[in-house]
């Protein structure tokens, strides 16, 4: 399937999922508490889809995806039948209007738990983090990070995967502090190192941390032999086998396979000369090269994947799974780490230590969608955590239209023993549509410029 639609499929689903969790929150704690409620709504704008159910409550799915509501009875709203007065929204106690509107982040960091709870008892399966080349001079040569290190543990968090590794890296770099990293050589010995994290510096774009810091992750070098050649690609038209090594391209050396595709890919239609190892000979082949095309533009194409050794990645990738029990803590460890590195991120992008490029807005997020749900289930579901956190996080912020904007409201009239003027909430919505409104700007810029790059 074309990775457009992949895309926008996944987008659509994680937000039409993450939306109704949030509204649900809203609405299951509004019925429970006695008010009315007179429409959920997934999306904006004219009604694809509606029905009456109980109590009256219309359920509808509206055109535009990109939100919802909860409306309730209200008097601010329209005339309330005196029988019905008890079940407004507005009549009930500070605690009770409080309460339904925190319901709603709190549903979506609810759901970041169960998802990752989900996560650690199916197994995560990630890049073991191992160090690979160290820049002479760099932080990271100066914290004594050898060629081949695995990186145990920063800060006292165990780290069996480069995920979990790179944000308590992230997290060390936010909080300004040396990170301590407990290594292990590729000999077994065991050591501590201090990683100096002001290196950092500004973090401009999300993967600019590893390179700030001087080092790379390892990565598997696959010997440049092929695998069966695909059917009418220019490696069967030219006889190439199974087994065979390529030694050089033009004049070349290849030394493994990363080294041929990167000369592959630059000479797209081209005819180009291959030197093959086979069975302790060597012969020259002469092939055109196909043209394939991507967002980048043309690159060559052979038509044959690498033979992959048995065992080679058992060195470099791991699968971290836990029981029904000790996964439950776990997924609430991780929600409550991802939250604090985001509040910890939004706050140094405002104090300008970290860039505001780093915002996503829609295109990039469906990217992202559309990448995790190709992978498999687990690195949906991750994705779903981390955006309902950031979906919690953001409608809890004290902007007026935003959950967090009523529950400033709340605290003013708690403070000052009467609800704020109708004109004071009118002014601050229209604030607060101007503030979304410049976000979805820099988000959209953002992504606009990333496609553009």
């Amino acid at each position: 399937m074309n990775t457009v639609v992949i895309a926008a499929l996944a987008f659509l689903v994680a937000i039409a999922l993450l939306i109704t969790i949030h509204e649900a929150g809203h609405f299951w704690v509004a019925r429970r508490l006695g008010v009315r409620v007179l429409r959920f709504s997934i999306g904006f704008g004219s009604p694809l889809w509606q029905r009456i159910g109980r109590d009256g409550t219309e359920y509808r799915i509206a055109a535009i995806p990109l939100g919802g509501y909860v409306k309730m009875l209200d008097e601010r709203e329209a005339p309330v039948p005196e029988a019905e007065r008890h079940r407004a929204f507005n009549r009930q106690s500070l605690k009770v209007r409080t309460a339904i509107v925190l319901a709603g982040p709190l549903a979506n960091f609810l759901f970041a738990v169960v998802a990752y709870w989900l996560i650690l008892m199916i197994g995560v399966t990630g890049a073991r983090p191992l160090v690979g080349e160290v820049i002479p001079g760099s932080s990271a040569d100066a914290a004594g990070l050898r060629h081949g290190d695995l990186i145990v543990a920063v800060d006292a968090r165990e780290t069996p995967t480069w995920q979990q590794a790179g944000l308590a890296l992230v997290d060390s770099a936010l909080g300004n502090r040396s990170a301590r990293l407990q290594l292990v050589g590729e000999d077994g010995s065991r050591r501590l190192a201090e990683l100096d994290m002001s290196a950092v510096g500004r973090l401009e774009e999300p993967g600019d941390l590893l390179r700030n810091l001087g080092f790379e992750p390892l990565q598997p070098r696959l010997p440049a032999i092929l695998d069966e050649p695909l059917p009418e690609g220019p490696a069967r038209e030219a006889g190439l086998a199974p087994g065979d090594r390529v030694v050089a391209i033009d004049g070349e050396g290849v030394n493994d396979w990363g080294q041929l595709v990167e000369r592959v890919r630059a000479r797209p239609g081209q005819q180009v000369q291959l030197d093959v190892e086979r069975e302790g000979s060597q012969r020259s082949l002469e092939l055109v090269l196909a043209v394939r095309e991507d967002d980048a533009g043309e690159y060559g194409f052979l038509g044959a994947s690498p033979a992959i050794p048995d065992g080679l990645y058992d060195q470099f990738y791991v699968t971290h799974r836990e029981g029904v029990l000790a996964a439950f803590p776990g997924g609430v460890q991780r929600t409550y780490e991802m939250t604090g590195l985001t509040l910890r991120m939004l706050w140094r992008m405002v104090t300008g230590d970290v860039s505001l490029k780093n915002i996503s807005g829609p295109i990039n997020i469906a990217h992202f969608a559309g990448q995790s749900a190709s992978i498999g289930l687990v690195p949906f579901l991750a994705f779903l955590a981390i955006v309902s956190i950031s979906l919690g996080i953001i409608n809890l912020l004290p902007v007026p239209i935003l959950d967090g904007g009523h529950l400033l409201y709340f605290l003013i009239e708690a403070i000052k023993g009467s609800p704020v003027s109708e004109r004071t909430e009118i002014i601050g919505q229209q604030i607060g549509i101007l503030m979304l409104i410049g976000l979805m700007t820099l988000a959209f810029y953002n992504d606009f410029a990333r496609l553009l790059s």
